[in-house]
């Protein structure tokens, strides 16, 4: 792997994950030490006044994948799949800004966005190596990709969705209390500072709210989201993310629609057991004319992949891209 270009990202270090295993309260298995032990790179990159954080993986002479999170995530999230994808590709995963360990905005709506995602493509050659970019997408990070390629059809080869909600309109607008986004929705209102790390990351929970499948990953998940600051431990997003511009229940109604229109090759991974997209909607996106592409369910998964069947998950995209190929 070569060192990054100094001149467009900040205090980049080649490391592997290992260090990610710091404070969680049990063994990781054989396979999660093994899989963080691949070497990577970490940086921060100045996209319109903020620093981004993010990771890199692989040869960047290769093929690039951008792997986008979900709301109030961040991409440790891809650190235990990404290094399967690496012995082909060039993998960069990077925390949305007002999340993970990157910077803060003054507000985050789709365009800040998109020009984010293409300002750390651009610094960190996704475009430079002769191929395009292939975006894979989890919740509402696919909404950001959606976007990215619908509004740059020319610089992207495709787009792989993970478990984007995708409902039928009349009944997302039916239940929207019961599909509004997670949190206090308050950008006005600061994170709770708890006394120690024990208490913060039992007050941890996933939204939708679930059980997972492999519950080191959970913790995991749990003591990456948090910081320690005065008097305690606080989560890592900031509340301004809830500064996004109109985001009603009417325009995610329309995104079952926006994943049949978007251009260039794509395809939707789901949990079985998903609470946000089901065969009901698997049915509703063919009806609506996305019969070209393949929608894959993963069995005993739910909204998040990677924490109940991240093995099959890295597998499912690996065929998916090896097919591409």
């Amino acid at each position: 792997m070569s060192q990054t270009d100094t001149s467009t990202t900040t205090n980049a270090a080649i490391n592997n994950g290992l260090g990610d295993l710091t404070g969680l309260g049990a063994n990781a298995p054989e396979w999660l030490e093994a899989t963080l032990s691949v070497e990577r790179e970490e940086g921060f990159i100045e996209a319109n006044g903020c620093l981004i954080h993010y990771f890199r993986w692989g040869d960047p002479s290769k093929p690039a994948l951008l792997m986008l999170h979900g709301f109030l995530a961040h991409a440790r999230c891809f650190a235990f799949i990404a290094p399967y994808l690496a012995k082909d590709f060039h993998v960069i995963a990077y925390d949305f800004s007002g999340m993970g360990d990157s910077g803060t905005r003054d507000e985050y709506g789709e365009p800040t966005r998109v020009e984010e995602l293409m300002t750390v493509a651009a610094k960190t050659g996704v475009f430079d190596c002769g191929q395009k970019p292939t975006i894979i997408a989890h919740s509402y990070g696919g909404r950001i990709g959606l976007a990215a390629v619908t509004q740059h059809p020319d610089r992207f080869a495709g787009l792989v969705i993970c478990d984007l909600m995708i409902i039928r309109p009349e009944i997302l607008i039916a239940n929207k209390d019961h599909f509004k986004r997670p949190g206090n929705q308050d950008p006005n209102r600061p994170n709770r500072v708890y006394p120690d790390l024990g208490t913060a990351k039992s007050r941890f929970v996933l939204a939708p709210p679930q059980m997972v499948e492999v519950p080191i990953l959970l913790d995991y998940m749990a003591y990456h989201s948090l910081k320690e600051v005065e008097g305690g431990w606080t989560w890592k997003f900031s509340p301004s993310v809830y500064n996004v511009g109109p985001d009603g229940m009417e325009k995610w109604a329309k995104t079952g629609q926006s994943l049949v229109s978007a251009p260039g090759k794509k395809a939707v991974v789901y949990g079985a057991q998903s609470l946000l997209f089901n065969q009901d909607s698997a049915n509703y996106v063919r009806e609506l004319g996305g019969t070209n592409f393949p929608i894959i369910e993963i069995p005993n998964a739910r909204h998040h992949l990677m924490l109940d069947q991240p093995i099959a998950f890295a597998s499912v995209l690996k065929t998916i891209l090896a097919s591409w190929a």
